[in-house]
């Protein structure tokens, strides 16, 4: 009987947590990107939230072809309805999420375009290793880059904080 109770209890405590303890997802229109891998969603009630795409690193603005990742990520999202699922948030604040506009995954995308790095410290989805093996064989996006162009946004961050 004791342990029925409990039962009972831990369901009612779990059905009772806050909704934030759960996923979130966002629906909106994208009216700002950042970068590469950052956008801006206008959902419900005029807010905006701050994305961060998920298991990607785009080039930074200063970094080779980190202009032209900006520009991938706005031709794919920019001014469109997006839909995001929320998988963290990260130490910025940002919703770090998967992106899909019009039943396109935005995040691997921009991995199939040439336009980001698989972002090995915190991918999940293994399949995006494949895309950017296309992208590379098939020299798209960054991967047309000189070899000396071709530095990974971790390690470029790394040595700009060591200068």
């Amino acid at each position: 009987m004791k342990k029925i109770a409990a039962l009972a209890a831990l369901l009612l405590a779990a059905l009772l947590l806050p909704p934030l303890a759960f996923p979130e997802e966002y629906n909106g229109r994208v009216v700002g990107v950042s970068d590469g891998d950052t956008l801006t969603l206008l959902v419900e009630g005029n807010r905006q939230v701050k994305i961060r795409l998920a298991e990607i690193d785009a080039p930074e603005s200063g970094q080779p072809y980190g202009k032209r990742s900006k520009q991938e990520l706005s031709a794919l999202a920019f001014n469109k309805q997006a839909h995001v699922k929320v998988i963290t948030t990260d130490r910025y604040g940002r919703s770090v999420g998967r992106v899909f506009v019009g039943g396109v995954d935005v995040n691997a995308e921009m991995i199939r375009r040439g336009a980001a790095w698989v972002f090995r410290k915190y991918v999940k989805d293994v399949s995006l290793f494949a895309l950017e093996e296309e992208a590379r064989r098939e020299k798209r996006g960054l991967w047309a880059l000189s070899e000396a162009g071709k530095i990974p946004p971790w390690e470029w961050r790394k040595r700009k904080r060591g200068l």
